[in-house]
């Protein structure tokens, strides 16, 4: 599997709390936070589905 670093750039204030709780799935929650995840069918739904408050770089 293809690795990936998420980085959270937008803040969750505001957000739906089903948008909130993805970005803590993900183990973000501070803005520049950032983390190394395989990409898996599971997180690429999760990455699309908050896509406007991160950034994804591939490995």
């Amino acid at each position: 599997m293809a690795k990936v670093l998420i980085t959270q750039t937008r803040s969750t204030i505001k957000r739906t709390q089903r948008q909130t709780k993805t970005i803590q799935a993900l183990g973000l929650g501070k803005i520049n936070k950032s983390v190394e995840k395989e990409l898996t069918p599971q997180i690429a739904g999760m990455i699309n589905k908050v896509q406007h408050l991160i950034e994804v770089k591939e490995l």
